[in-house]
């Protein structure tokens, strides 16, 4: 896993009118071994090449799906993707174990504070608790759930802030220890020393 390919699945409807969402794509673009993909730009007006995005997933070990938090989900077109892309036979069900193995990274944005999302806060729970469909989906299909990434108050935040949010991104989704078995490994190596 030490040359670790990654792909981002870039699922904004309107990517060009989002601070964070396009500063992050942009900072991921400059970066080696990673593979940006906009989901609304090819799929927009047009029907979901299958073989074409099974052949992306075969092809990359890390797979981070970034959108921005809508209706405590994703935007429609990622559920779309899932429905066509994660097949019977293919993602899950008899001899449906191609993605068995790949990690799943997710990066949100949120325009609402942290504190909101929390028991007693104004959206009664956290993001991890609304997220369970996406952690259950890599169940699922035998992928590795990782610990995703995500910046509140996407809507209000500083361009400093956003352009150190993109410095965090990319850390984040390139750093191989956020799969525990690699940071284990890693660790046990570092005591035989």
């Amino acid at each position: 896993m030490d040359n670790m390919k990654t792909i981002v699945l870039v699922v904004h409807p309107n990517i060009e009118s989002s601070r964070v969402n396009k500063k992050w794509k942009e900072a991921l673009l400059s970066v080696p071994g990673i593979t940006v993909h906009d989901l609304y730009e090819k799929y927009r007006n047009q029907p979901i090449d299958v073989e074409f995005e099974q052949q992306l997933l075969l092809a990359h070990d890390r797979i981070v799906f970034q959108f921005p938090f809508y209706w405590y989900s994703s935007p429609p077109l990622l559920k779309q993707w899932f429905d066509e892309v994660f097949t019977f036979g293919w993602a899950h069900g008899p001899g449906g174990t191609k993605l068995r193995g790949k990690e799943w990274v997710m990066a949100i944005s949120i325009g609402s504070p942290e504190h909101s999302f929390q028991a007693g806060g104004y959206n009664l729970f956290s993001v991890s608790e609304l997220t369970k469909p996406f952690q259950a989906s890599a169940n699922f299909v035998g992928m590795t759930y990782l610990p995703p990434f995500v910046e509140y108050r996407s809507n209000k935040i500083s361009d400093q802030e956003i352009a150190q949010s993109a410095i965090q991104y990319v850390e984040h989704v390139t750093n191989i220890e956020l799969n525990p078995k690699i940071r284990l490994r890693n660790y046990l190596k570092q005591l035989e020393e």
